[in-house]
Formats: C-alpha cells, structure tokens, sequence
C-alpha cells in the first residue's frame, strides 16, 4: 500500500502515524533512533507491506499488470489502491479526505526534526502537490506516476500506468474493493497485538 493507505490504517495515534509514514526511509541502525508509539507505527507498517504483498487478490492485480510493467507491477498496484481508497474516501472514513489530508501533514510538521533525511526531502514536494487528495483524480495520479518513472535509472513505462489503469478500471477496483475489508481487519489485529506487546 502507498502512503495514503499507511495513514489511514495508522488509527488514531499521531506517534503511530508518523512511524508508518517514516518506516520505508528507516534502515538498519536508524531505527534505534525511534521507540513507542513510533517505533509502533514502523512495525505496522512493515505488517501492512508483508500482509499485502502476499495476498492473492493484490497477487492477481500485480499479474495482470506484469507483462507490460514487470518488476514495478506491485509499485504501480500500491499506488492504483491508493487512487481507489481516495475516490471512494467515503466508503471507508467519515472524515473529509481533504481535512484527513491536512492532520497527517501537520502531523509530518511537528515532528519534522525527527524524520529520517528521505522523508524530509519527500515531505516539501508532497504537501505542494497535496499527493494524498490528488490520488483521487487520474491527473494527478498521472502526474505521481510520471515523477516516479524519472526517479529511476532505468525504463520503468510507469508514465503509462494510468493508461493501463483506464483500460482496465472496473478489474482493480474490484480487486481492491474485495482486498481492503480484510487489510483493515488485519491491520486492527496487528496495532492491538503491538500494543499489547509495548
């Protein structure tokens, strides 16, 4: 899952927030540096990634974009789930999308100092182009994909992903309407077990 469905499942817990946002840019040593809710917030974050990486539906959605795609297939499925949690927002929160939005990057703000030096050149380019609202339309989810392609060194074809995505609309929003019931499950299982573990 991509960074609006990490925030999302964080719960309530800003500390837990911030470690789920900061969990991909902590490497070895690093996270020594984190404890708490925080330190809370990067294992639920890998617990989402594992839980999700495995799933069939999410392995069928990854399958059909691979022959076009190969390896950033599963890249490109994070961020089609993303677009479909953010257009039906109101499906799964009663919170306004764009006030959600808002909390996490105050949220990323506050405790800006503390993140790692990744998320602290992120978070800038982040909240300009307002990425967790803008996941919601396929201009700006178009625009997501295009920056990532030319981050790497290598063809990726990620700037035609949501070419790929309008051809085959109707098959991953299923997938993902089928997959995030059971992720929101799991991930409320997984924050009360960390809980009770601190």
């Amino acid at each position: 899952m991509n960074f609006l469905a990490h925030a999302f499942l964080s719960g309530d817990d800003p500390e837990v927030l911030f470690g789920n946002f900061v969990a991909d840019s902590i490497k070895g040593k690093m996270i020594k540096k984190y404890n708490g809710a925080m330190l809370l917030g990067v294992h639920l974050h890998r617990a989402i990634d594992a839980f999700t990486d495995q799933h069939p539906i999410v392995l069928r959605s990854v399958n059909r974009l691979r022959p076009e795609f190969l390896r950033f297939s599963p890249v490109i499925v994070d961020v089609y789930y993303d677009h479909f949690l953010a257009a039906n927002w109101a499906n799964y929160s009663s919170q306004d999308l764009t006030a959600f939005s808002v909390e996490v990057y105050r949220v990323l703000l506050r405790n800006f100092s503390k993140l790692p030096p990744r998320s602290k050149r992120m978070l800038p380019w982040m909240m300009a182009q307002n990425w967790l609202t803008g996941y919601a339309n396929l201009t700006d989810l178009n625009r997501s994909f295009t920056m990532m392609s030319r981050r790497v060194s290598f063809e990726s074809r990620m700037e035609y992903a949501v070419d790929f995505l309008k051809l085959h609309y109707a098959d991953f929003e299923q997938d993902f309407q089928l997959f995030f019931p059971d992720l929101i499950k799991e991930s409320e299982q997984v924050l009360q077990q960390l809980s009770a573990e601190k």
